[in-house]
């Protein structure tokens, strides 16, 4: 997909655009706006997620803009089909909106944006510490006196 021409367009079907709306409008501070095509919502006047429509040669794609850093930006990049590389900006990734879209990991891919472009402050604003406290208290009761309990991250990862 990286090779194929493109031009950027304003058709977002109305009910993708307001399942992404509910997900960005609820981290602190966000706002939307129209965007040179589509719409984006940003924080503090940095643009953290993008919905626009892609024309390409193969078709029309709905894709949602978003940023990220580190290995995880690496393997979005390369992990192909719902992922493609945009061609603009340095730590920017696409996910197609489609019929198969996880709204969950399109939640994820949100935050995860927002936190790399938001304040540190309203980052600490936008982790539910007190849910990531009350689990790792109860996820520590279930097995008293084991190794594995010395240590537990909040966000385990297979």
């Amino acid at each position: 997909m990286a090779n194929s021409k493109r031009s950027y367009t304003d058709d977002v079907p109305p009910k993708v655009e307001a399942l992404v709306r509910e997900r960005c409008l609820g981290l602190p501070e966000a706002y939307e706006e129209p965007a040179w095509v589509g719409t984006r919502w940003k924080v503090r006047k940095r643009t953290f997620a993008h919905l626009l429509g892609v024309e390409m040669d193969t078709g029309h794609l709905v894709v949602l803009a978003v940023h990220s850093a580190g290995e995880e930006l690496d393997v979005l990049r390369n992990a192909g089909h719902p992922y493609l590389q945009l061609g603009w900006g340095r730590d920017a990734v696409g996910l197609v909106v489609d019929a198969d879209t996880d709204w969950d990991e399109v939640l994820e891919l949100v935050t995860e944006s927002y936190c790399v472009l938001a304040p540190k402050k309203l980052i600490e604003v936008a982790l539910p510490l007190d849910d990531i406290n009350k689990a790792c208290a109860r996820e520590k009761s279930i097995r008293h006196g084991h190794p594995s309990t010395l240590h537990l991250w909040w966000a385990r990862r297979p």
